[in-house]
């Protein structure tokens, strides 16, 4: 039954593709389906099954399931329009817009007490999203690489209570926010880092994964993290810019020690190795297209979209953005959660690492920062993002709020509409049926296998509501995706009462 079921499934895709109903599509066909919603196949299997056929080669129905079979459920609410970014093209033209708008502000300057991150281009720009279904949008400098800084410092913090507990890691970091500059000589009344989103608190994170192995052991196992994490894209590891920052931190130096002093640390730390980690992971380089997959992969709680594959637990990931939402920003943390009210990380190379949980994630790189170390560009390309879309945490509050909602359909009402029209004429309530044409929900109107209200009536031997479609002039003949009409569906049920009465209108 259940395999019956499948084969429903890919026959009732594969003959909406198959729009002169010959038995065959194309390549082209799968293709477009995917890209009109902006689902990039790049690191899909759809995408390695499809290298194998021509443009012109035909595609059987055998051939197709085995081609979409791996990304059978993507695939499925990408051709029914299900994907969480219902109106994508709409989206993402107002994300283009906002992009080039933000893009003359030029305010800001580059980090300079690291000398690598001085010499990079002021006027770089990219905008990267990625949604929990694939969608992705990418504009600007997004395949140039930047170094991750403290973007680190959440995903260090996951694959500790990954490795450990929430419990257990919290013993030696704290949950709150420092109130201090990210670098701040100061620890909380026990004694320990505030949070683990500034850098006393990554030094800490660090100091908890895999303690056992060696350095370059360590750093070998968390860049294997951020390619899971990233849909099966390996990253860099910027030696220059590791030594340049390596050779200019005192402060992080100071704040090991201090830590160390107050013995902070699990037992047997070696605080050099830790720091040496701590350097490294900051130098890991991604791009802004690869950064978005790593933040969808927060929104989508720690399964990438890519691959389909959990890479974190989900009650870790729900840890890490309640500590992303409160402390992700440096000084300006309140100020970003009450304007923007998303769970965000900063890095002072520019980056800007933001999640809409269940939605999508969003990877900004923009070197050009202000005073507290956060990207110009970034934070107010967030700003006017919000302003636009209802993404804030708490938008759901209000009542009447104008802002755009991409994950909600244009036809919205319509679709609503006729779900509740097929309902009522399962149960058989005429009253509803009668408000619901009131309303203007057009009694002829299909679903996405072409069905009508009547071929419901038909199938559920609803007598009385046939009946009433007929006093309404409502067409009795629609041929749904396979053929049928409502009098076969009435025939192959045996709904005697129903044949009847149809055949007269045959």
């Amino acid at each position: 039954m259940e395999n019956q079921y499948f084969q429903n499934e890919y026959q009732s895709i594969f003959s909406s593709l198959d729009r002169r109903a010959a038995g065959r599509i194309y390549k082209r066909d799968i293709i477009q389906v995917m890209e009109e919603n902006g689902v990039l196949l790049e690191g899909l299997r759809i995408q390695q099954k499809l290298d194998e056929y021509t443009s012109e080669q035909p595609i059987q129905f055998f051939e197709f399931i085995e081609i979409i079979q791996k990304n059978m459920t993507l695939f499925k609410k990408a051709a029914r329009g299900e994907l969480v970014l219902k109106n994508f093209n709409s989206f993402s033209k107002k994300v283009s817009q906002i992009y080039e708008d933000t893009m003359q502000i030029n305010s800001g300057a580059v980090a300079s007490y690291i000398p690598e991150l001085k010499r990079v281009n002021p006027n770089e720009y990219a905008v990267s999203i990625c949604s929990i279904d694939s969608q992705q949008i990418h504009l600007g400098s997004v395949d140039t690489p930047f170094c991750i800084q403290s973007t680190c410092k959440p995903i260090n913090y996951c694959l500790a209570v990954d490795e450990h507990t929430s419990d257990y890691v919290h013993q030696y970091v704290g949950r709150e926010p420092s109130g201090r500059g990210f670098n701040e000589l100061t620890l909380n009344s026990e004694g320990l880092p505030h949070n683990p989103m500034i850098n006393s608190g990554g030094i800490m994170s660090c100091s908890l994964i895999q303690p056992q192995l060696s350095v370059n052991e360590r750093v070998a196992y968390v860049l294997s993290k951020w390619e899971s994490l990233s849909g099966g894209f390996f990253p860099g590891l910027n030696q220059a810019v590791y030594l340049s920052e390596k050779e200019t931190a005192d402060r992080n130096f100071a704040l090991g020690y201090m830590m160390k002093e107050k013995k902070a640390f699990p037992k047997n730390v070696n605080l050099e190795d830790v720091l040496d980690f701590y350097f490294q992971s900051c130098a890991i380089e991604q791009t802004t297209k690869r950064l978005s997959v790593v933040a969808a992969t927060l929104a989508n709680s720690g399964v990438c979209p890519i691959t389909g594959n959990r890479v974190l637990e989900s009650s870790t990931v729900k840890n890490c953005l309640s500590l992303m939402l409160s402390c992700g920003m440096y000084d300006y943390s309140g100020e970003f959660a009450f304007n923007v009210g998303l769970p965000a990380k900063s890095g002072v190379s520019g980056v800007l690492m933001v999640v809409i949980p269940n939605v999508m994630g969003l990877a900004i790189w923009s070197p050009r920062l202000d005073l507290l170390g956060n990207s110009v560009r970034g934070v107010s390309f967030c700003k006017q993002l919000i302003e636009n879309f209802n993404f804030h945490i708490y938008d759901s509050l209000l009542s009447q709020d104008p802002k755009y909602d991409p994950r909600r359909p244009q036809n919205e009402k319509k679709v609503n509409g006729v779900r509740k029209l097929f309902e009522a004429v399962r149960n058989g309530n005429i009253n509803e049926i009668r408000q619901l044409s009131s309303q203007g929900i057009d009694l002829n109107s299909k679903n996405y296998d072409f069905r009508t209200a009547v071929h419901i009536a038909a199938t559920e031997n609803q007598v009385e509501v046939l009946q009433y479609f007929i006093e309404h002039s409502v067409v009795l003949t629609t041929k749904d995706r396979w053929g049928n009409t409502p009098l076969d569906d009435a025939k192959r049920n045996h709904n005697e009462d129903a044949v009847k009465l149809l055949l007269t209108f045959d």
